[in-house]
């Protein structure tokens, strides 16, 4: 019952800045963990934000520290991932992930039951 549906990837040259949207139905993500994770082709899925549920802890890849950040709003049931200096490494399919509540740490994976489609990250240089 729980969706979460990715927006805003697209196509930016090295330098620039995108956000993503993550919109969820069926649960608030004041209600449970919300992350991003990106896949790159041969590499395993990587780590790149989350916050937890209560908003008070927020956690960064070391990857994307001082260039991503994370955010969400209550009201609109949207979780952002606002992307600044972007490099070509971030290339990627960036999924968004909803944890309602799992005893695993926020950045890894086997917590989160919920995930979007994922939207695709290209960073030209």
């Amino acid at each position: 019952q729980v969706q979460l549906v990715e927006s805003g990837g697209g196509k930016v040259q090295a330098g620039g800045s995108l956000r993503l949207s993550c919109a969820a139905s069926g649960r608030s993500v004041n209600n449970m963990h919300m992350a991003w994770f990106r896949q790159i082709p041969g590499r395993e899925r990587e780590f790149v934000a989350a916050v937890h549920w209560n908003g008070h802890n927020i956690y960064y890849g070391d990857s994307v520290k001082g260039r991503f950040t994370i955010s969400r709003d209550g009201g609109k049931n949207i979780v952002y991932l606002q992307m600044v200096d972007l490099k070509p490494e971030d290339t990627a399919v960036y999924y968004c992930a909803g944890d309602p509540g799992s005893a695993y740490r926020v950045e890894v994976q086997e917590g989160y039951i919920y995930w979007g489609q994922g939207t695709q990250v290209t960073v030209s240089s």
